[in-house]
C-alpha cells in the first residue's frame, strides 16, 4: 500500500511541469535559418502552427434548428 502511495506521489510530481520558454541545450542550436528568411526564428516561432496546420471556421454550417428531411437509406435494423 506504501509504495502504490509513493508511486501516486511521484505521479502527480511529475504532471506539474514547469512552463518556461524553451531553449536549446547548452551543446545543441537552433535548425539553420531557412531558405530566404531574413531572420533567424526563436523557438516561439518554430512551436508556432501555421493557418493551414489549424484553421480558424469561416463559415458555420448551421446557423439555426432546422427538421431533418426524411432519409430513404435509414432503415431499422432486421
Amino acid at each position: 500500500m506504501r509504495k502504490l502511495a509513493i508511486l501516486g506521489l511521484a505521479a502527480l510530481l511529475a504532471a506539474c511541469g514547469q512552463k518556461t520558454d524553451l531553449k536549446p541545450l547548452a551543446q545543441d542550436t537552433l535548425p539553420p535559418t531557412p531558405y530566404g528568411a531574413e531572420v533567424q526564428p526563436d523557438s516561439q516561432d518554430l512551436l508556432a502552427l501555421d493557418p493551414q496546420a489549424a484553421p480558424d471556421r469561416s463559415v458555420e454550417l448551421r446557423t439555426r434548428s432546422e427538421e431533418r428531411e426524411d432519409d430513404p437509406f435509414d432503415l431499422p435494423p432486421e
